[in-house]
């Protein structure tokens, strides 16, 4: 027996070596007439190593897939393997923004800005250091709200598979589903010992990405959930009835806002600022492009924007151009701190990359990227209140600072 085992070890070994042997062979053969190709075709050493390097690329993949068709102990499909490739192209940039989507998630990315969606209905934010995922907020008389579903629950699993570390986008999907049909899922809730198991009915969600009333001393409320293509129209229709009506001064929401598209929110602050630079962006190259404020059209009216934690990205352009004109005073706390800007780039086969393409900086040259902007007026939601899904307005001590700031602003405008 111990003869047998050894002999069919060293037997292996021996195979193992032989294909090792030839794979080398193969890889190192290939590269080299490739490297002697690069010499003739180029004398710019920078070119030539790029070829090299190109041609060792090429070449070591076909190495691994001849590995693992030898060896992988199951039948691999081509289409997951090449997707995995991709993948772990983008992961290694090391950025947690930049990322690939087949043609399947490329299409539901795009059909979540369109407003509409059949899921649980709740607003998730992902940590992208821890990445932990949590629920911002389910959306009032939506399916996780009606099931029980609290602002600060950590999505633990869906349907019982522990989606810890795994992308948003992944998790999401996995939330969606035909209008009718269940999900379940487990969370962890802030002061509760043990996971917590809810049973969610999906619906088909619109999507109301700005809301808006007038509250006491016609003072406009607007509250912006994201920054999407429908939210343009949204916010100037909120601002032209406002008006109408006899708007004073204003307090724009973004808390929990998470940010969105980059047209968008300069559209929005376009409507604002009467004049100069809302945002300026800055290439790896160097290569500078400015979004300046051309619309007729702005605020003349005291103003104040609400932020916290998860006001980010395009919340923060908003944040940072107001703040810099001086035309608002920000409440609340600290901005999360993310100031790059991605772009989506699809591919012929239907398929899509999203990488980081610029870092963006205030109209006062400032780079709030792992820092983000604090409040004119720093103000902390009470314990009590961060776990409430509905909070009165009475109830928001955030919401009250904000509206003696405004009332202070209208009365000195009155002095004037």
């Amino acid at each position: 027996m111990k003869n047998r085992f050894f002999g069919g070890f060293w037997a292996g070994l021996a195979s193992a070596f032989i294909l090792f042997t030839l794979v080398s062979v193969i890889y190192f053969t290939a590269t080299e007439d490739k490297q002697a190709k690069a010499e003739t075709l180029t004398g710019q050493s920078g070119t030539q190593q790029q070829m090299v390097e190109e041609a060792n690329f090429q070449n070591k993949l076909s190495a691994l897939r001849a590995i693992i068709d030898l060896y992988f102990w199951k039948d691999v499909d081509n289409e997951t393997l090449y997707e995995g490739i991709y993948r772990g192209l983008l992961e290694s940039l090391d950025d947690p923004y930049s990322r690939y989507y087949t043609a399947e998630e490329y299409a539901e990315e795009m059909e979540s800005m369109e407003g509409s969606y059949c899921g649980i209905g709740a607003l998730v934010n992902q940590n992208m250091s821890t990445m932990i995922m949590t629920i911002v907020r389910p959306f009032v008389d939506g399916p996780a709200y009606k099931a029980g579903i609290l602002p600060g629950d950590i999505i633990y699993m869906v349907d019982d598979v522990d989606v810890t570390g795994e992308e948003l986008s992944k998790v999401v999907k996995m939330m969606k589903g035909e209008q009718g049909t269940k999900v379940k899922l487990t969370v962890v809730r802030d002061g509760v010992n043990e996971p917590i198991e809810v049973e969610i009915t999906r619906d088909v969600i619109e999507v109301e990405t700005v809301t808006y009333e007038m509250l006491e001393d016609n003072i406009g409320y607007i509250y912006i959930m994201e920054f999407d293509e429908i939210t343009l129209r949204q916010f100037e229709e909120a601002i032209d009835e406002l008006e109408k009506a006899g708007m004073k001064g204003l307090i724009v929401d973004i808390r929990d806002n998470g940010g969105g598209l980059l047209d968008t929110v300069c559209k929005m602050l376009d409507r604002i600022i009467p004049t100069g630079n809302i945002v300026y962006t800055l290439d790896k190259y160097g290569n500078r492009e400015e979004i300046d404020a051309t619309s007729k059209e702005s605020l003349d009216i005291p103003i104040a924007v609400l932020v916290n934690g998860n006001s980010a990205s395009a919340s923060e352009i908003f944040v940072g151009a107001l703040q810099d004109y001086k035309l608002a005073t920000i409440v609340g706390t600290q901005t999360f701190g993310k100031g790059i800007v991605q772009s989506i780039v699809p591919l012929t086969d239907g398929s899509a990359v999203k990488v980081t393409v610029s870092t963006y900086y205030t109209p006062n040259g400032r780079s709030i990227h792992g820092e983000g902007i604090t409040p004119d007026v720093v103000v902390e939601l009470t314990d009590e209140l961060k776990q409430q899904v509905i909070i009165e307005k009475e109830d928001d001590n955030q919401l009250n600072a904000a509206l003696e700031v405004i009332k202070r602003k209208i009365k000195i405008k009155k002095l004037k």
